[in-house]
């Protein structure tokens, strides 16, 4: 008999969640790094998915179960690195195998008054799905380690005027270092994404040469027929192409306007509606904008 799902457990503080687990007390009421081996005799069951009202960065190491973040799965038998900000649901599934590594997590108003508390919104793998996790080389996860450990130990310590500074410059530290690995593993995993551009590529050509008069594919659309999330898919363009998934979707699109216009005689409005417009001038802004000509301009430099 299929198990009939619940609601996702809301996790509103860093307390409650050492208190559903078991851990120690917590010794800072905003930040915790925590072991996952502390955690090995947990009755918690987190299959019907969990919210936390925090952010979480996690190492993992020889998890045997899966995790699950919308409609992905995926199987921490490395080293990774994952993110969860406050709100994002995500599913656990586990067996009695324990794993290692840290999570470090830390509520949203510890930032409030500092710099990082408007800029944490640019470290877009927060959105990134779990199968897009960060992997880790052995000297990668040393310096995260070193991290997770100097601000543990920060917390620990007496508590001074300096220490909120101290932990937000070495979260600081964790996240700029993450900015970096991804950017490698982008590299170092091109065979991959470079299958996923030419999946791209092909899903475009489908849409425009099969779905006239369709409104144009979205970001999102296209980032969920590749199975990856925006963010991500977009920053994996970036560092191969210069160009994000909108900008990709654009030139396909000036691409086969241009065709349409130097081979029929359709009015540009027919041809804006055949491209997925509601307004033809919708088109002729976009296609001005990537070519400096109107669609117009541009037929007649035909004849």
């Amino acid at each position: 008999m299929k198990k009939q799902r619940n609601s996702p457990l809301v996790i509103s503080s860093i307390g409650e969640l050492h208190r559903m687990y078991g851990i120690k007390e917590i010794e800072h009421p905003m930040v915790s790094v925590v072991r996952f081996d502390e955690i090995y005799n947990s009755p918690i069951d987190l299959s019907d998915g969990c919210v936390l009202d925090f952010y979480m960065i996690a190492v993992k190491k020889d998890f045997q179960g899966k995790v699950r973040y919308g409609q992905s799965y995926y199987d921490f038998d490395e080293g990774v690195l994952s993110f969860i900000s406050p709100g994002q649901l995500c599913w656990e599934e586990r067996n009695d195998r324990p794993c290692s590594g840290f999570m470090l997590m830390f509520h949203a108003d510890f930032l409030l008054g500092y710099p990082l508390a408007k800029e944490i919104k640019n470290y877009k793998y927060f959105s990134y799905a779990v199968n897009e996790a960060l992997y880790l080389s052995k000297k990668e996860e040393n310096v995260i380690y070193n991290i997770l450990e100097n601000i543990e130990q920060e917390y620990k310590a007496n508590i001074d005027n300096f220490s909120q500074r101290v932990i937000i410059s070495q979260i600081e530290v964790l996240l700029n270092y993450a900015d970096r690995f991804y950017h490698r593993q982008f590299i170092t995993r091109k065979a991959a994404h470079n299958d996923m551009l030419v999946k791209l590529e092909e899903l475009l050509d489908e849409h425009f040469s099969n779905n006239a008069n369709l409104a144009l594919p979205t970001v999102k659309d296209v980032a969920l027929k590749l199975n990856v999330s925006p963010d991500y898919l977009s920053d994996m363009l970036r560092t191969y192409t210069g160009l994000n998934t909108q900008q990709h979707i654009h030139n396909k699109l000036i691409e086969k306007a241009k065709g349409i216009l130097s081979t029929t005689n359709l009015s540009i409005a027919e041809i804006a509606y055949q491209l997925g417009f509601e307004h033809p001038q919708s088109f002729n802004k976009i296609f001005k904008r990537k070519t400096a000509l109107s669609p117009l301009e541009f037929r007649q430099s035909f004849n």
